[in-house]
């Protein structure tokens, strides 16, 4: 444990197990109704208070317990095994919700709000995506500055995740246009209610429901100064170095649900017999199995290196290169563990309800994984960059 922690290791244990109690009964079983409201109902918002989910992963200065970014993680990995959409929500909570305003919010507004996210009285959520660009120098949404030093912020943003729950919104765009590449983008937090601020309905996902995805348009949304995070020009900085964290969370929910199937599977091949012998003493299911834990392994192994650098230093010159293999990894792990749990179930893993936990859902849900906060390509385009730039080296902590 993080010797100034607010609770001690046996309470930390305790935590753990109490989370991953919560993810595999009460939460998965309200599941079942999001699956086709694609709505978290209030109750979820309050188990998640009652539960300290919005509080252990802050500063103590904003009411939280002082958690390392390993045990920030640990804890991760316990809700992860739940349904999917609540993974998604809490794991942005825990990450990109607080942090940006943490690290580059002005002082006004850092006393405004950030003792506000330990009980959820504040949520915001993160928007980078655009349907007609990218995620990098070709953002068209802006925020040009006028003469009185507001910005008016104009465009649109797509696949934005809380977008129903949050009270504010991370915005990166454009605010110089004569500028090159990533020198024209800043980055905002945009109040939800501000006039000219909309919400785009968008349908329901294969997974992961009840995220509150939808498009987002500004229309002369007038920003006071106050909102800009960092400098003008930082936008991009902002949004990789935020990302960089939050891809290693996205690695951690894999790594829930991969643990989840792995040990779902191991007891459905210990309990299915075909001819008068159980699966799990069939050379090939062994072969399954020690492949899923394999992966498992070097997952677990990648995701702790990364927090263990993270915690000496924060801005360590590796934490984009580790983070993208750790989130690449992990959907190379899920995409494997998944499959394997399929075969290991046979048809009765197809459907719903099986007495071994949600399998069908489990398999839908780690999918959107793939794409979230950067496709395979993306997190491959990444890697290459930093090692090029590194000559093929990366440094450990032991």
């Amino acid at each position: 444990m993080n010797p100034n922690a607010k609770i001690s290791d046996e309470q930390f244990e305790a935590y753990l197990k109490q989370i991953r109690e919560l993810a595999e009964g009460p939460f998965d079983e309200m599941q079942k109704e999001i699956e086709v409201t694609n709505t978290f109902p209030e109750e979820f918002y309050e188990l998640a208070k009652k539960n300290d989910l919005y509080r252990y992963y802050l500063p103590s200065i904003y009411g939280g317990w002082d958690l390392s970014e390993l045990e920030i993680l640990r804890v991760q990995e316990e809700f992860s095994r739940g349904p999917g959409g609540m993974r998604m929500h809490l794991h942005h909570a825990a990450d990109l919700n607080w942090r940006i305003l943490d690290d580059y919010g002005t002082k006004e507004l850092k006393d405004q709000l950030m003792d506000k996210f330990q009980d959820k009285s504040v949520y915001i959520n993160f928007a980078l995506t655009e349907q007609t660009g990218g995620t990098g120098a070709d953002i068209h949404t802006t925020a040009i500055k006028q003469a009185d030093g507001t910005y008016l912020l104009n465009g649109e943003k797509w696949l934005i995740s809380h977008t129903d729950c949050s009270d504010y919104t991370y915005v990166i765009a454009v605010t110089d246009e004569s500028k090159e590449k990533d020198d024209r983008l800043s980055a905002f937090v945009v109040p939800n209610d501000a006039p000219g601020f909309e919400i785009v309905p968008m349908s329901h996902m294969m997974g992961c429901r009840g995220a509150g995805h939808a498009g987002l348009k500004f229309t002369n949304v007038k920003l006071d100064p106050k909102y800009l995070l960092g400098v003008e020009g930082q936008g991009m900085e902002i949004a990789i170095h935020s990302l960089s964290v939050s891809r290693v969370h996205i690695a951690c929910s894999n790594l829930g649900m991969a643990q989840r199937m792995l040990e779902i599977s191991l007891k459905r091949a210990n309990d299915r017999v075909t001819f008068g012998k159980p699966i799990a003493t069939r050379q090939m299911i062994k072969q399954k199995i020690a492949e899923m834990q394999k992966m498992i392994h070097v997952l677990r192994t990648a995701i702790y290196d990364f927090a263990r650098d993270y915690d000496i230093n924060p801005t360590n010159e590796y934490v984009t290169e580790k983070a993208a293999i750790c989130k690449l990894f992990s959907i190379d792990t899920v995409k494997l563990v998944s499959d394997e749990m399929l075969e290991i179930f046979g048809g009765d893993g197809y459907f719903e309800d099986s007495p071994y936990g949600p399998t069908e859902r489990l398999y839908r849900d780690c999918r959107a994984m793939w794409l979230e906060e950067g496709a395979p390509c993306v997190q491959r385009i990444t890697i290459a960059r930093q090692c090029q730039d590194f000559d093929g080296q990366i440094k450990y902590n032991f």
